[in-house]
């Protein structure tokens, strides 16, 4: 089920980060962000791991060079790419469409794909190696909004490691901009699906009016769980793992998606090992990809941020002692939330209150990436082995956020693999709550049981 760091250790060589301009003229505009990209809780980076394997067919061809070639050819179609973020009044964020280009880093590593072992999953070994974190390069503003590097292998594979600037795309964005790539890689002219910047359609109203309930970004007062002595784990749902939890929850919830399901646990096990005080209220984001809830629909093309942050509250102590339905219950209710009008008045909330933070204070925020597309970048080696975040526990605050990415174990088995970051005493009683509701035997908490608060 969970498998911990492996202590592979090797040396990566790099040469000098160099800057990728578009390989023709582009546009030299200012364009805003829509008010959904522009929130505090997004101005972060974000990391991105892919593995590619040895492809006899592509012999004496250099992945660094191919995919160099293509990324120039891609930001002629995304060029905001390879400009600079901009702060205007109001904290408003403008990318200056300079064509500076995206930072890239051309490396070398003395291992394998084969010594990473069967499990490519989080936390990966090394990951400061394979993307480096170069210096003066990190900031939100009038920096590069994406860093790449790929690294070759000793065994003819290699690994595309990227870093994005979170404000300007959502992971169905991004995902978007490395197929592009992978098909100018593989001798498209144009990409397949054109990119759409429409940024406007998520922006604030005039005046603004905030017409829903945002409680993601109430001010709560209390401290967030102490992020040292920090552990890293990964945890592996394959179709038998899932099926043992949809029989904790009553029938008429047992057609519920799967990401409402282990949303569910993992909120419920995650609670009881920080030892929440049961007096407390306790929150579970979940990311809601609203593409499809917009009257027409947005673009299939559009690669800006478009997702929401509902938020499920509930009393700590309720959430531990109640069976597995009553999590799942209001994870199903906060993803219906989000409508067309919900994303109007969560941009309208931005420009109102200043672009808050959503609440990180007794939060935990799951993002499904399983349908992002992350692994079906192909430079020309074929699919990804491995794609998708490079770690959990990302963005402002470590530890809050956990992905669900698509995976497949050693035994061939299609299934879901979500790495989680906790304190090491609050990962032992996660592990133990898990095992226990996997093998159909949840441990049963009394009503007025306490849990001592951290």
């Amino acid at each position: 089920m969970a498998t911990s760091s492996t202590s592979l250790v090797f040396k990566v060589h790099r040469h000098e980060p160099e800057l990728i301009a578009p390989a023709k003229p582009t546009p030299h505009e200012y364009k805003l962000l829509s008010d959904i990209d522009d929130q505090e809780g997004l101005r972060f980076q974000i990391p991105v791991i892919q593995f590619y394997k040895y492809n006899p067919s592509m012999q004496g061809k250099d992945p660094v060079r191919v995919i160099r070639e293509a990324l120039a050819q891609a930001l002629v179609f995304y060029y905001p790419f390879a400009g600079r973020l901009r702060e205007g009044a109001q904290r408003k964020l403008m990318v200056d469409c300079s064509g500076e280009g995206v930072m890239f880093i051309e490396a070398d590593a003395d291992v394998t794909l084969e010594q990473f072992g069967d499990a490519l999953q989080p936390p990966f070994p090394c990951l400061e190696e394979l993307l480096y974190d170069v210096p003066g390069s990190t900031g939100v503003l009038n920096c590069p909004v994406i860093l790449i590097q790929v690294t070759r292998l000793r065994c003819g594979g290699f690994i595309f490691a990227l870093r994005l600037n979170h404000t300007m795309s959502d992971a169905a964005g991004l995902a978007q901009f490395m197929f592009a790539v992978g098909e100018m890689a593989r001798g498209r002219l144009t990409p397949s699906i054109p990119p759409v910047w429409e940024r406007h359609l998520l922006r604030a109203r005039d005046p603004p009016r905030v017409t829903c309930k945002h409680r993601e970004y109430e001010e709560v007062e209390g401290t967030i769980v102490p992020y040292d002595d920090m552990v890293h784990r990964s945890f592996f749902f394959g179709p038998m793992e899932v099926s043992a939890l949809r029989k904790l929850v009553p029938k008429h919830l047992r057609k519920c998606s799967t990401f409402e399901l282990l949303t569910a646990c993992l909120w419920r096990c995650r609670t009881i090992a920080i030892q929440a005080n049961p007096e407390e209220e306790v929150r579970i984001i979940c990311i809601v990809n609203a593409r499809s809830r917009f009257n027409p629909p947005l673009s299939s093309g559009y690669y800006g941020n478009a997702f929401a942050f509902p938020v499920a509250v509930a009393q700590a102590g309720k959430l531990c002692q109640n069976p597995l339905g009553y999590s799942l219950e209001l994870v199903k209710q906060a993803k219906n939330d989000v409508t067309e009008e919900y994303m109007k008045s969560l941009a309208d909330l931005m420009v109102i209150k200043g672009r808050p933070h959503f609440t990180v204070i007794r939060s935990y925020l799951v993002s499904d990436v399983t349908r992002a597309g992350f692994d079906d970048a192909d430079f020309g080696w074929g699919k990804a082995v491995y794609g998708g975040p490079a770690k959990g526990g990302v963005g402002a605050i470590p530890g809050v956020a956990s992905f669900l990415i698509p995976f497949k174990n050693k035994k061939g088995e299609a299934g879901i693999v979500l790495p989680i970051t906790l304190p090491a005493r609050a990962m032992e009683i996660f592990v133990k709550e898990l095992d226990g509701m996997l093998k159909g035997k949840p441990i049963e908490r009394k009503p007025g049981f306490i849990l001592s608060s951290l």
